[in-house]
């Protein structure tokens, strides 16, 4: 059952290999459990108290909460497809209720930070150097995800137009603006990449020719920032929170960065909105007829 629900999810739902790697490491898990605790085999007459005691022995490993919600959260899909192809008739899962989940604050990183990143690769000119300034520029510029610059093919760039198409999650296409400065080093990157020989059509690719992966991107934003910022993570997912932030500081409509970020709802975007608030606080005394400052 669980292979053609991840043949449904591929094909039907166009969930990204990344996401349906998670769902079967998830559900596996789950079956694993069931067969050494209650020598149960089929996942159609699983019962909540089954999937309860999961939960107990996953909090207990020290998993966390959100980790945890996110395994149920692949048992629910699960559950549903089967009620769909009318396996079980009410899933397992109807009444469970979330684990409680601490609001964490991501800070992002200043605009000082990100320039001086940007600064300290401008001294070099290599192939290395200037390709990773293209992937923070990039990063910082248009909001992408690690998954979808990994991805990015040199067909997917049009620099007449100054725009870059993005296929994003369940492959839904958008297209993002390009910055001049971008664009420049974009131009430097390419002359250089015509010098490594590779048949692949990616925009990245390692100095040997092959497709760059997500550990050798992490490595590259951790270890730049690491030198130019204190802040305790220092990963690809905290520039894209970065250039949402600096744009919401900047009174950009919240709507317009939805559509930029490639989010399918403006509650995801609203994540990055409590950063602003010292921007709308500052827009609010100075607008507002009776703040102090206009006194």
């Amino acid at each position: 059952m669980i292979s053609p629900f991840l043949d449904y999810l591929f094909l039907e739902k166009k969930y990204s290999k990344h996401t349906i790697t998670a769902y079967k490491k998830d559900l596996l898990s789950f079956k694993s459990f069931l067969s050494q605790e209650y020598d149960v085999e089929d996942l159609k007459e699983v019962v909540y108290p089954q999937i309860r005691n999961w939960i107990v022995v996953l909090v207990e490993q020290g998993i966390s909460n959100r980790s945890v919600n996110r395994k149920i959260s692949s048992l629910k899909s699960f559950y549903k497809y089967l009620q769909k192809i009318e396996v079980v008739e009410a899933s397992p899962l109807l009444k469970h209720r979330s684990l409680k989940v601490a609001n964490t604050i991501q800070i992002p990183f200043s605009v000082k930070e990100v320039e001086a990143v940007i600064r300290e690769l401008d001294k070099q000119n290599d192939f290395i150097s200037i390709r990773d300034k293209l992937i923070v520029e990039l990063f910082y510029s248009t909001g992408i995800r690690r998954a979808e610059l990994i991805n990015i093919k040199r067909t997917d760039i049009d620099i007449t137009a100054s725009r870059i198409k993005i296929l994003g999650k369940r492959n839904k296409e958008r297209l993002v603006p390009l910055l001049r400065t971008t664009l420049k080093t974009l131009e430097r990157y390419l002359i250089l990449k015509q010098e490594i020989t590779s048949s692949l059509p990616y925009l990245f690719i390692t100095e040997k020719g092959n497709k760059i992966y997500e550990t050798l991107v992490y490595r590259v934003i951790n270890s730049y920032f690491g030198k130019a910022s204190t802040k305790v993570k220092k990963s690809p997912h905290i520039l894209r929170h970065s250039f949402a932030s600096h744009l919401l500081n900047e009174g950009a409509d919240l709507n317009s960065v939805k559509e930029l970020l490639g989010h399918s709802s403006l509650a995801s975007t609203q994540v990055y909105t409590h950063n602003s608030l010292d921007a709308i606080k500052k827009v609010y005394n100075q607008a507002h007829p009776k703040s102090k400052k206009k006194q």
